[in-house]
């Protein structure tokens, strides 16, 4: 698990760390994501489509440009992408923007903007857009971040982004949101100040659920799901879930697919795996999941600086919030909002993005002293 870096003044070679683990994790969970994809989709591609690879062939194009990204990352000095992430994020601003004005409309949400033949998703690059810079921020004003004024401001910078997303795409604005405050929690002194802008936020965010009749009625259908027309998707992954008991019907055999569970695909997906791995196949994607966040710890804890751990601090809490609230909605523990599975839901551009984090990440374990690693 190590490299050899060039050789420094008195001869001696200094070892370098790289975190192969976390590689394996990647690649797995994303051949993984494919092959449950492809089960998953490939009905209702043939129905809808013609082609039972229609889903999968789009992810598979989605992830190479993905571990493209994730490479060029890899191999490059993260702080070259810390001094651009100005940038990226007045960048991401105006694509969110222009989201609300232009935006294509899929399955009744405008939140994509169209480029010919291929659609993206700017709330996805927002999600890195926010882990870069705001990383770069904190570590410039790490020693005032004890200060109450401080973590105002930072507040101040983030609230227009974190509302356009809102706009059109709730959930989303919630996981950014979750990677913010997580970045500012990790790098402040004081968890006292937390507790005002917390309320803050906490009431903003139930008046804004409030005051839209679909959001109430959310509510409503997480409580009954059997008495709404839209509780309709719910029912039928519990279904899913609660067929597939111990180890599952196998690879390929869910029923739920079979146009019985709407957009499995996409948010549902767990719920398929469930169905055809069971239990033991939820629980294996599971420890994956908190393998990957075990190594993000790690590489955080033994990063060369506070900007480097905050960066792996970002991109662990975006993948354990998502996957958190993911599986939430599946098992209906909470109203259900669209959030995918990182690496295994239908998403181009959620991969892309996902895969590209992964290689700041692994740029970060790069700039590692071997001896300091635990």
């Amino acid at each position: 698990m190590t490299r050899k870096s060039r050789g420094s003044g008195s001869g001696k070679k200094e070892k370098r760390y790289f975190d192969y683990t976390l590689l394996f994790v990647i690649i797995f969970l994303v051949g993984f994501g494919l092959v449950m994809l492809y089960s998953t989709s490939y009905y209702n591609a043939q129905l809808k489509i013609g082609d039972p690879a229609y889903y999968v062939k789009k992810q598979f194009f989605a992830s190479l440009l993905g571990f493209a990204g994730m490479f060029v990352m890899a191999g490059t000095d993260y702080h070259i992408w810390l001094k651009l992430s100005w940038l990226l994020y007045l960048i991401s601003l105006t694509l969110c923007l222009a989201v609300i004005f232009v935006g294509a409309e899929l399955n009744g949400s405008a939140r994509w903007l169209k480029l010919g033949p291929l659609s993206f998703q700017p709330s996805e690059l927002a999600k890195l857009a926010v882990i870069l810079f705001f990383s770069a921020t904190i570590s410039i004003a790490s020693k005032k971040m004890g200060n109450f004024r401080t973590l105002a401001k930072l507040l101040f910078i983030a609230a227009p982004l974190i509302g356009l997303v809102a706009f059109s795409n709730l959930s989303t604005a919630i996981i950014i949101l979750g990677i913010f405050v997580c970045l500012v929690f990790v790098a402040s002194p004081k968890y006292l100040q937390f507790i005002v802008p917390g309320v803050l936020i906490a009431a903003t965010g139930f008046l804004y659920i409030m005051a839209v009749p679909y959001r109430r009625q959310r509510l409503q259908i997480w409580f009954h799901p059997e008495q709404y027309e839209k509780g309709y998707q719910t029912l039928q992954g519990l279904y899913a879930i609660g067929s597939g008991g111990l180890f599952g019907k196998g690879l390929g055999e869910s029923m739920q697919k079979l146009g019985f569970l709407p957009e499995a695909q996409n948010d549902m997906i767990f719920s398929i795996i469930c169905e055809e791995l069971g239990l033991f196949g939820a629980v294996c994607v599971i420890l994956l999941f908190m393998l990957m966040i075990w190594r993000f710890m790690v590489i955080a804890n033994n990063a060369k600086d506070l900007s480097g751990a905050l960066i792996v601090v970002g991109i662990m809490a975006h993948i354990a919030i998502q996957v958190i609230l993911n599986i939430a909605v599946v098992t209906n523990s909470i109203p259900n909002t669209g959030v995918t599975l990182p690496f295994i839901s239908y998403g181009g551009t959620s991969v892309a993005i996902l895969l590209t984090e992964m290689g700041l990440a692994l740029s970060v374990s790069r700039s590692i002293r071997m001896e300091r690693v635990i």
